[in-house]
């Protein structure tokens, strides 16, 4: 019955009742999740439906939202985020929760309070973060389809190195109400899913404007699969050339195929300049830990979550409550926020990394009158060793070189697989377009995975 789960979403859908379906997918958790640690809870008494998972730091009634730190202990949310909401009324089962780094912030889920997760094509090797649990869940068929968050890359970096698609949406697309905030200026719930035609299914289900979220786009929502099949023939592609410049070894060779698969189907590929993406790393991580610094001073040990037994005084209760609760990874950033926010520095870091980020926005705006499409790897290397840059910050935060830009910028992006480095790791495409292009980015993601058929490979489990 899992062998249900290998196949496309809509072909699931005709061969087996909703609740075979289900089954299949507690069925593969149980098998499975012992040895990849994906999940953190399992609904065992899902609806009908769909089968869903969902990253756990997107609040659902009935499980807890932990994201996957101490201090959020067993949280349950007496509401479901608006993109839950729609999911199931949608026909979807939320089947568990996903493990993540804690509160999002990593690269590679080994930042979890509750285990690293592991990769299903290599269990020594991480699956990238910070939605890890959910590309793992996925690339290993316990689910059709997983939600994630990205807020410099953590749908897109962890899908590439596990061999899915993943898809961050255009900032507003998705409500991010019931969210739990990280930078709020950069946050965006994004998709996991085996095929391009899955991700603009489950696309279709959750956009939409939310009165809940301030920052929600009243565009209206796109029929997302309608050109999924019409080519690539005469599209304007433009390859990044201060992004691709240095590179070199198997992921270049990798990404020049792709570019010939592209031009092979008719589409036009030439090379842009986007000047300022070289900074993108540096604005990044002052911009979101800044905006994390403010977001999760709301963990405090007075209104949920974990309260410490030391604590003799109000004082007390903040310092060790939080000293107990937030991991290594967490406190770092919140210590790099407040620094950037201070009095004195606030104007030499912050201020001047939102400037760049407004010239940043301007390069793309240019490269877009140019081309419809940017194009770069999603990585810059396959899935590395659990346990290689845990004690090398820098190193972990490059990671996300190519994904952050577009976080950033606000833009749609998407990883699609694109081959396999030498010793069989997933190598991935990353097609950027501009804000509330997901219909066209669909199309020339569904072609290039039409034309290379990699979604078909399976991990050796």
């Amino acid at each position: 019955m899992t062998e249900l789960l290998h196949l496309p979403w809509h072909e699931a859908r005709r061969q087996a009742s909703e609740r075979e379906l289900v089954e299949a997918s507690i069925n593969a958790i149980d098998a499975l999740n012992p040895k990849l640690n994906a999940f953190l809870h399992v609904a065992r008494d899902a609806a009908d439906g769909m089968p869903l998972a969902v990253k756990d730091n997107i609040v659902t009634t009935g499980m807890p939202t932990t994201c996957a730190s101490r201090i959020l202990g067993k949280f349950i949310s007496p509401f479901d985020a608006t993109a839950i909401a729609r999911a199931r009324a949608a026909g979807c089962s939320i089947v568990g929760k996903t493990n993540l780094d804690e509160f999002a912030m990593g690269s590679s889920t080994e930042h979890s309070a509750f285990g690293t997760s592991r990769n299903p094509w290599d269990t020594t090797r991480v699956p990238g973060g910070s939605s890890g649990g959910s590309a793992v869940a996925v690339a290993a068929r316990m689910v059709p389809a997983a939600l994630g968050s990205e807020t410099g890359g953590s749908v897109r970096q962890p899908a590439a190195l596990c061999g899915v698609v993943g898809l961050k949406p255009t900032y507003g697309r998705v409500s991010r109400n019931g969210l739990v905030a990280f930078g709020s200026s950069v946050d965006q719930i994004g998709i996991v899913t085996k095929t391009v035609r899955e991700c603009a299914e489950v696309l279709g289900m959750i956009a939409g404007h939310d009165p809940l979220d301030s920052t929600s786009s009243a565009n209206p929502v796109d029929d997302y699969v309608a050109d999924l099949d019409a080519g690539v023939r005469g599209l304007r592609f433009g390859v990044v050339r201060e992004a691709v410049g240095q590179l070199e070894g198997e992921v270049r060779a990798n990404f020049d195929e792709a570019l010939r698969v592209l031009r092979a189907g008719g589409a036009i590929v030439d090379e842009v300049s986007v000047p300022t993406i070289s900074y993108a790393i540096a604005i990044y991580y002052i911009v979101a830990n800044a905006e994390a610094s403010a977001n999760l001073s709301r963990f405090d040990g007075i209104r949920y979550g974990h309260r410490s037994d030391r604590a003799k005084s109000l004082r007390e209760v903040y310092f060790e409550s939080r000293g107990e609760g937030f991991g290594d990874e967490v406190k770092r950033r919140i210590m790099l926020g407040t620094f950037a926010l201070s009095s004195g520095y606030y104007d030499a870091y912050y201020g001047q990394a939102q400037a760049v980020r407004a010239k940043l926005r301007a390069d793309f705006d240019a490269a877009f009158a140019r081309v419809g499409y940017l194009l770069t790897p999603t990585t810059p290397e396959p899935a590395f060793p659990i346990g290689a840059k845990t004690d090398d910050p820098l190193a972990m935060y490059l990671s996300d070189i190519f994904t952050a830009p577009a976080n950033l910028v606000g833009i749609p992006a998407i990883a699609v697989p694109s081959g396999f480095s030498r010793e069989r790791l997933p190598l991935s495409l990353q097609i950027m377009a501009p804000q509330f292009a997901e219909r066209a980015l669909f199309r020339a993601a569904s072609h290039f995975e039409r034309e290379t058929g990699y979604w078909r490979e399976l991990p050796r489990i």
